[in-house]
């Protein structure tokens, strides 16, 4: 059975990312299998430990940097890291699945860097940050202040953006959804 690949698909908040991911996985045919984040950031609505994020304290995050088991993490905001556990990536590939990194933007680029072509690296970008500000203040689910700190981040992400191996520019959702189904289509076919 041949090892599965990586992949990375990284955005601004609110670029309709985990949207379009969800409508991704329900294609069985692509073998995916979705990599559990660790963060230490507070649990929203109804998410699980263990299936939405392993939620973790501050100091536990430190330990499983100290102890090298992140392919990669990010400190995000102050005090808020997100990180991808290695045991994640080796537990889905090894099993033949293609694993799918829900990845901040620098993680994204940095994961990679460090895995080359066994990776493919999508960036969803939102078709302005106008745009984005208002799907962050429809969502409901920050302050104002987190909102205006998210925007500003985008902006910077956005810049970072044609690092990626694609951009897709989410203005249609399932013009966007069907673009990254075929770049995943194609990525997995090769050999």
């Amino acid at each position: 059975m041949d090892q599965g690949k990586l992949i990375i698909i990284s955005a601004p908040s609110g670029s309709g990312k985990s949207t379009i991911i969800g409508r991704i996985m329900q294609d069985e045919s692509l073998r995916l299998a979705f990599s559990v984040s660790a963060t230490t950031r507070p649990r929203r609505g109804q998410e699980v430990n263990g299936v939405d994020y392993y939620y973790k304290t501050v100091d536990e995050f430190k330990q499983m940097i100290e102890n090298d088991e992140l392919v990669e993490y990010q400190e995000v905001y102050e005090g808020r890291y997100y990180g991808t556990p290695k045991s994640e990536v080796e537990r889905i590939t090894v099993m033949g699945k293609n694993v799918v990194l829900d990845l901040d933007v620098l993680g994204g680029v940095n994961v990679k860097q460090m895995y080359g072509d066994r990776a493919l690296s999508i960036f969803i970008q939102p078709p302005s940050v106008a745009v984005l500000r208002q799907r962050l203040i429809n969502r409901g689910t920050d302050s104002m202040e987190d909102i205006q700190a998210r925007v500003d981040k985008a902006e910077f992400e956005i810049s970072i953006g044609p690092q990626f191996d694609h951009t897709v520019i989410n203005d249609d959702l399932d013009a966007a959804v069907s673009q990254v189904h075929d770049l995943i289509v194609g990525f997995i076919k090769r050999r």
